[in-house]
């Protein structure tokens, strides 16, 4: 006799976007801190987790894309071009900090919303828009600096990724903020609850009233607000608008949000999920480092993990053939 109690610890693990994810994120902590000495150091933690906010809070914006069953492969340039102008803002145009990074953010959440347009209202495939608006932003880049780093920023720029509020780094801060602000709204307002629905069936949210071109484009301006507040933060951090900032955040801000449960097909997924991916990711950035590994590995092993967490994703459907490979994670009869 089968009891409906009785489940696999294989099926108990997958019914759970973020345990995987958590569990993963435990046995690698728990793995670096056996065979490195440095680790557990409070220095060592804060960095991992400084670095994992600038990741972390892009890959935020690229989960609220990926949930309306969409991508936006812009975000590092877009990052980068954002930082830029708010460095150019204060160096050339003499404007306060404050206000160069108010108006960075406006900039960074503008070139979202073109994005969210040309998908929404132009139909065209946000693989395409995103790509070639990324290339747009990163030949602009290059353009107005030549390859060259924009000095001479102010000392109170520094504090926004320099700086720390009750001994945490403000940028941890910053993704923690994130992070609750933007699980509350997709949990708790009807927009938030809209983009899970859009993400499920386009067509059935129409018919129930959602306004989903509305709903793309403002997730589209929400990755781009996210992302130029993150290049705004790293260039605070390194205290220079450089050409680079950005360029290498795509593919870990779309691995971070997979393997924290976000489905490439939308409707499924979490913002907890994601900083749990974002940690996963720099912590595992920090071990290739710790253990002499060179860093030439590390875009192996990113993508290795990558294919890993699609497979994962793909045996959550009940429907997908890899499925039968795995009888324990099938449903028990009743």
């Amino acid at each position: 006799m089968n009891d409906s109690h009785s489940t696999s610890p294989l099926r108990r693990l997958f019914a759970f976007r973020e345990s995987g994810i958590l569990l993963g994120l435990i046995v690698l902590c728990l793995l670096l801190a056996l065979f490195t000495t440095t680790f557990l150091t409070r220095y060592n933690l804060a960095t991992v987790a400084r670095q994992a906010s600038f990741v972390g809070i892009v890959a935020f914006g690229q989960t609220l894309v990926l949930l309306t069953g969409g991508i936006d492969l812009s975000v590092g340039s877009m990052a980068g071009l954002s930082a830029i102008l708010c460095t150019l803002l204060m160096t050339t145009a003499k404007l306060p900090a404050e206000a160069a990074i108010f108006l960075g953010i406006c900039i960074g959440t503008g070139f979202g919303f073109l994005n969210g347009i040309l998908v929404a209202k132009a139909k065209i495939n946000p693989f395409i828009v995103t790509l070639a608006m990324g290339e747009i932003f990163a030949g602009a880049i290059l353009v107005i600096t030549e390859g060259y780093p924009v000095l001479g920023l102010p000392k109170s720029f520094r504090f926004l990724g320099q700086g720390t509020l009750w001994s945490i780094p403000i940028p941890i801060l910053v993704m923690v903020a994130a992070a609750l602000v933007l699980s509350y709204l997709l949990r708790n307002t009807p927009f938030g609850r809209g983009i899970y629905a859009i993400g499920g069936n386009r067509n059935a949210s129409r018919l129930v009233g959602i306004r989903v071109d509305r709903s793309i484009i403002a997730v589209y301006a929400l990755s781009g607000l996210l992302a130029s507040l993150a290049g705004i933060i790293y260039a605070s951090r390194i205290n220079a608008g450089q050409a680079t900032i950005g360029a290498s955040w795509v593919m870990p801000c779309i691995t971070a949000a997979i393997i924290g449960g976000t489905s490439l097909s939308g409707g499924e997924g979490s913002i907890a999920g994601t900083l749990l991916g974002s940690l996963f990711m720099g912590v595992l950035a920090n071990g290739i480092v710790l253990v002499g590994v060179t860093s030439y590995w590390e875009r192996i092993i990113i993508g290795v993990v990558v294919i890993l967490a699609m497979i994962i994703d793909v045996l959550r459907d009940p429907a997908h053939p890899l499925r039968a490979l795995f009888p324990g994670l099938s449903r028990p009869a009743t």
